[in-house]
């Protein structure tokens, strides 16, 4: 079925930044948007809705207050409406427990409708100063076309498997993102390594500390030189995710920008300093029972293949700074290798539209559109080699969106801010004096 309204905006992936985009733009009388998703509903990272596990960034982040505190969206009006705001003020914590974060997101979901759901976008070309984008409802097979004048994308990241990995079907395994689906089984294993590091890594090895207990030799592996911390909770620090640094980051070249995100891994995939404590103070208290012997930790060890051997798996290492390789065995295998934004098959129709980098990559403008014209194709986390780690940022969701919204109406429904942080980043920033004197010692 083609209908014959023209949208002004129709968003393609349904995360929790499209998701603000299309509360955002709710009340916007004279804009027309539909968003499209191929899951059956919103969840939001289910396999891994561990209890009592918080969101690291405050609450503040949700999917429109920064942008609109009014909003009828907010997580506060949701807290008031639900009948849980004294509780969450008693509590005094702006870090909200990721269930609580994935039950907000589904109750602004209950109050839109211009999301749609178990809709698979097959295609999407350019006809008449318009793009239609064809979608196969999975439930029924069946395929409707819509029209619009612009298009967000915000397909997402997927998971990321090595390739030592991906060529092989192996059953057990799994990728952190898949994790509470599998653990009634991992918790039978004798023996579970977990490969990578960050957040979900220890969360994990955190969760199946109780089964070393029980018997389980837990394994824990990862490429980078240490278990570090995240080092994005200083104020300072903080600032390298606002507008002020977008714009700086922007104006980079292009290879200065992989230069300098290639350093910047500790301040976006790192571990919350409190959970690396607890940790510690597990194997600690281990330690006092000798069950500490079961468990087994090393930093600077890449995985270079994996065997199957008859019901387990023979995981081949490097120990990095030594040179030395090493082989442990292991019943089941957790990857905590992240994610990576993978290019949609359906934008083949509109290819000659795109603006590329030349390594491929989306040429992000700063306003973030990918096409020729500069005001047609948006994005949505596809541009941290352009706009650098704010991209996944929860934070800066609403920030973003703002922009698309002010873009494509052509005026201000929601004030941007411009200057926040205090630090200035680029010597264009610095007053005229200084700038002087900074020159006179070059």
């Amino acid at each position: 079925m083609n209908t014959t309204k023209i949208y002004d905006i129709i968003g393609i992936g349904i995360g929790p930044f499209n998701l603000g985009l299309a509360a955002l733009s709710a009340p916007i009388a004279d804009l027309n948007t539909l968003f499209l998703d191929q899951s059956d509903e919103f969840n939001w990272h289910p396999g891994l809705m561990l209890d009592e596990v918080t969101l690291q960034v405050p609450f503040m982040a949700d999917l429109v207050t920064m942008a609109d505190p009014a909003s009828p969206y907010s997580f506060l009006n949701y807290m008031k409406l639900t009948g849980r705001l004294y509780k969450f003020y008693i509590r005094e914590n702006f870090f909200i427990f990721r269930k609580e974060y994935n039950a907000y997101c589904k109750w602004v979901l209950g109050q839109l409708t211009n999301c749609l759901f178990s809709r698979q976008v097959v295609s999407v070309i350019y006809e008449n100063a318009v793009y239609h984008v064809t979608a196969r409802d999975i439930r029924s097979g069946d395929t409707n076309t819509w029209q619009t004048y612009k298009l967000v994308l915000g397909t997402g990241t997927s998971p990321y498997i090595p390739p030592a990995v991906k060529k092989k079907s192996l059953q057990d395994v799994i990728h952190t993102s898949q994790y509470l689906n599998h653990k009634d089984s991992l918790v039978q294993k004798q023996s579970v390594t977990i490969i990578g590091s960050g957040q979900s890594a220890a969360e994990i090895f955190q969760d199946l500390l109780p089964e070393v207990k029980k018997g389980m030799k837990l394994n824990w592996f990862t490429r980078s030189e240490r278990f570090f911390p995240l080092e994005n909770h200083t104020k300072l620090t903080l600032e390298l995710t606002s507008p002020d640094y977008i714009d700086y980051f922007h104006n980079l070249p292009e290879m200065q920008r992989k230069d300098v995100l290639s350093r910047q891994g500790i301040l976006f995939k790192g571990i919350n300093a409190d959970l690396i404590n607890q940790i510690y103070n597990s194997l600690y208290a281990m330690d006092l029972s000798d069950e500490a012997h079961k468990v087994v930790l090393m930093a600077n060890a890449r995985l270079n293949d994996i065997q199957e051997e008859d019901e387990s798996y023979l995981l081949s290492f490097l120990h990095i700074e030594q040179g030395k390789t090493f082989e442990i065995n292991t019943d089941a295998v957790i990857l905590a290798t992240g994610y990576k934004y993978v290019e949609p098959d359906f934008l083949t129709g509109i290819s000659n539209r795109i603006r590329r980098l030349d390594d491929g990559n989306y040429d992000v403008r700063r306003n973030y559109t990918i096409d020729e014209a500069g005001n047609e194709i948006f994005v949505q986390n596809a541009e941290l080699h352009t706009h650098g780690i704010s991209t996944p940022d929860l934070g800066m969701g609403a920030y973003r969106n703002s922009q698309i919204i002010n873009q494509i109406t052509g005026r201000t429904v929601y004030a941007v801010e411009q200057r926040i942080a205090f630090q200035s980043f680029s010597t264009s920033d610095l007053p005229v004096r200084l700038k002087s004197a900074v020159d006179l010692t070059l």
